[in-house]
């Protein structure tokens, strides 16, 4: 019965061991592993059996990309201007091994180290330079930054300059500034306006001078067209009828009907006196053919 209570006994103690040596190495992380002190392994994702007594875990590294936002800076630029920069860093590691036994704060590395490149960088610019040429700083920086980090096993994916922050007064002229540029544009702005309005009614007027010109134009031809085609009429109808008369043969008597008929229309006015030839009267027994008006 001893016996068989120290066999129970020693499994237990097999299995609670077993499983103490069993490791489960979560996705997107590694282990690095030290035999004895010394580097063994980096065991990657997956169940692995650690050596009791003999091997440890000396790190437990993640793989995934990480960000590090970092305090603002102090730094100066070349025209002696100091401003606060805020950066954000983005890395990932490639190589476990190298960041174990590389460096010691591998987060505070980086942060000194990107804060030097940047008033390395920053220093070498203007105050107008620096505020317009943030993804040149972006781009050096992290030039810089990959090729130190590198023998780390860290890469640098981004970085990213968030902020620029000038000195108050500088705000404070840069918002003068701003405000008299807005204020020029508008003045501009309206200037140009006007010219074109101005632009765009004479040369309303002009066209709208030209269409009455030419109306009052067309006007006077058509007026005269038709003046010209009326006494054309009236030509060729006294034509036509003189050409009918012609061709009637009318007597002498017929004619000297005609004839009176016209002066009795010439006396038909105001003080008028007509004297009827001796031809006429010689178809009439009525003597007296003279009409005096009024």
């Amino acid at each position: 019965m001893t016996a068989f209570i120290i066999v129970i006994l020693v499994v237990v103690l097999l299995i609670i061991w077993l499983l103490t040596c069993m490791c489960i190495v979560p996705q997107g992380n590694a282990w690095v592993v030290e035999s004895l002190g010394k580097y063994s392994a980096t065991w990657q994702a997956g169940l692995h059996i650690r050596k009791p007594i003999i091997e440890r875990i000396a790190r437990k590294i993640s793989l995934k990309e990480q960000v590090a936002d970092f305090e603002p800076q102090s730094v100066i630029t070349k025209d002696n201007v100091t401003m606060n920069v805020d950066s954000v860093v983005y890395f990932q590691v490639i190589d476990p091994k190298a960041l174990t036994y590389g460096v010691e704060r591998p987060i505070a590395a980086i942060e000194n180290l990107c804060a030097t490149t940047l008033r390395n960088i920053i220093g070498s610019m203007t105050l107008d330079e620096t505020l317009t040429s943030r993804e040149k700083i972006n781009n050096e920086t992290i030039k810089v930054l990959d090729e130190a980090t590198n023998k780390w096993g860290i890469d640098i994916t981004r970085v990213e300059v968030q902020n620029i922050t000038p000195p108050k007064s500088i705000q404070e002229a840069m918002e003068k500034q701003m405000k008299a540029e807005r204020e020029k544009r508008a003045v501009i702005l309206t200037a140009e306006g006007e010219k074109q309005s101005a632009i765009t009614r004479a040369e309303g007027e002009k066209e709208s001078a030209i269409l009455r010109a030419d109306a009052l134009r067309e006007e006077k031809v058509r007026t005269a067209q038709g003046e010209a085609e009326a006494i054309a009429a009236v030509a060729e109808a006294q034509a036509r009828a003189i050409e009918l008369v012609n061709n009637a043969r009318p007597s002498k008597e017929y004619l000297s009907i005609r004839s009176m008929e016209a002066a009795e229309k010439m006396a038909d006015g105001q003080a008028t006196k007509i004297i009827v030839p001796s031809e006429l009267q010689d178809l009439t027994s009525l003597v007296t053919l003279i009409k005096e008006g009024k």
